[in-house]
């Protein structure tokens, strides 16, 4: 080949990311309502996560 190896790939870059992505997604949807029960205000969550506030409302949304 180019003498790249698997991890060198695009292929291999993107799908690495998007697992990334869904464990993410997956932490984020289980973790925030424990938060938000505990009275952490969604800013409070991002914070503490190190995550958008987008992230946190996603979640919310999705566990609504």
């Amino acid at each position: 080949m180019l003498g790249l190896t698997l991890e060198q790939t695009r292929v291999y870059q993107e799908a690495k990311a998007e697992g990334r992505e869904e464990r993410e997604a997956e932490m984020l949807k289980l973790t925030v309502p424990l938060l938000l029960q505990t009275g952490m205000s969604v800013e409070q969550i991002a914070q503490q996560l190190n995550v958008d506030i987008e992230a946190v409302q996603i979640a919310i949304q999705q566990n609504t």
